[in-house]
Parts: structure tokens; sequence; C-alpha cells
């Protein structure tokens, strides 16, 4: 009689349909969070690419060289003044390393630390969150877990008469810009047992290059990006 009580004995079962609800409910609610702070982050990227392409067009390009490509290119078939010819030059802050495709003299494009370091950090700093103002504001400034292998950046000459520039153009060429900041791991609280291994998807954007150059073009012995 005792072992047919026992079976119809329902007394546990509203603390057993809570533990498990209560359960469910508290990975909800912090996975809301994690997810909440990934939105948070991936805008936080966004809004870095964007200031990073900024300092791009307007300082010494990764691909060291670039900027004397338009007078390297100066020859009997290509006089000044003649469209500049395609080309697409890849940098990838993590191997350290540009190729080029298309119009590029051998040995005339190598990668430069000093220029990507300014890109991710800021002007004149070499660390996050040491920014004065939004002049020496960096990608790291916006995003602080952003390093230069994060950072990949492509310089591409468009077909003419789409792409803008000529042959012996003293400031250099003027190849449209995107940057690309990738293998970003996202940073998760509650749910990193779950999802240890959570990336953003690449995140880039493209703007136009301007002079390419860290100083103005009559300035002489100029060694700070303007």
């Amino acid at each position: 009689m005792l072992r047919f009580s026992l079976k119809r004995d329902e007394g546990g079962s509203v603390l057993v349909e809570a533990t498990i609800m209560l359960t469910i409910m508290i990975i909800f609610v912090f996975g809301s969070i994690d997810f909440l702070f990934f939105l948070y982050e991936w805008n936080s990227a966004t809004k870095a690419v964007q200031v990073g392409a900024r300092i791009a067009s307007v300082s010494d390009p990764v691909a060291k060289g670039l900027d004397f490509l338009s007078a390297s290119l100066i020859s009997r078939t290509s006089p000044p003044g003649t469209p500049m010819p395609t080309f697409s030059i890849l940098c990838d802050g993590a191997e350290e390393k540009c190729s080029c495709t298309g119009s590029c003299p051998e040995g005339l494009i190598a990668f430069d630390r000093t220029a990507i370091r300014t890109i991710v950090y800021g002007r004149g700093s070499a660390a996050c969150g040491d920014a004065t103002s939004s002049y020496s504001m960096g990608m790291c400034d916006i995003f602080s877990r952003i390093t230069p292998a994060n950072v990949r950046i492509e310089y591409r000459q468009p077909a003419s008469p789409a792409g803008l520039g000529y042959v012996g153009r003293p400031g250099g060429p003027v190849p449209t810009i995107k940057l690309s900041l990738v293998n970003m791991q996202s940073q998760l609280f509650f749910l990193s047992f779950l999802l240890h291994d959570l990336r953003f998807p690449e995140v880039s954007t493209t703007v136009t290059a301007e002079d390419l150059s860290s100083c103005a073009p009559q300035a002489t012995g100029c060694t700070l990006d303007r």
C-alpha cells in the first residue's frame, strides 16, 4: 500500500517544474545580456572601421611605396597625365605583408608597420585609450581589443574613367581604400561555455584616398601626421 501511494504522490512536481523553468529563464536572461553586448561591440567595431578608413585616406599608406607609384609609371607609352592603369594592393596586418596585382613595379611595394599602427592606435600614439582629441583618435580608442593583426586594407585603382588620379601625379595615385576588420572574437560573459568561439562577421568600409601622406606636399622635415 505504501509503494502504491509513493507512485501517486505529486507533492514535489511543482518544485521540479520550477527548477526547470528557472534554469531556462536564467539562460534566457543572461543570454540576452550577452547578445546585446555582442551588438554593442559590433556597432563599436563598425565605427572603429570608419575612423580607421578616414585615417588611412590622409596618412602614409600601409603599402609603402604606393605614394610614388604614379611617378614610377611614367614611360613613353604612359606619359604624365595619362590615366592610371588598374592595380589592387592588399595589405594584411596579421601577416605583415602586401601583395599587388596589376601595374606595380617590382620591389616598389612593401608593408609599413608604422602606417598601420597609426591607423590602429592613432596619430602619435602607440597604445589605446590615450587620445586627447578626435584628431589623435585611432581605431582601438573606439574598440579597445583591435590590434594591427585584425586589420586588412586594400588599395584599388579601378579602370578609367571611374578611377581617379593620373600617371605622374605629384601626390601619388588616388585609389579606392577598403579597410576591413577581420578575425575579431566577441567577448561573452555568461554563455562562453556554449559559444566559446563567436566571431564577428567581417566589418568593412570604403573611402576614396586623398594625398596618402602624413605631411602636406610642400612641407619639409615633417614627421607628424597631419
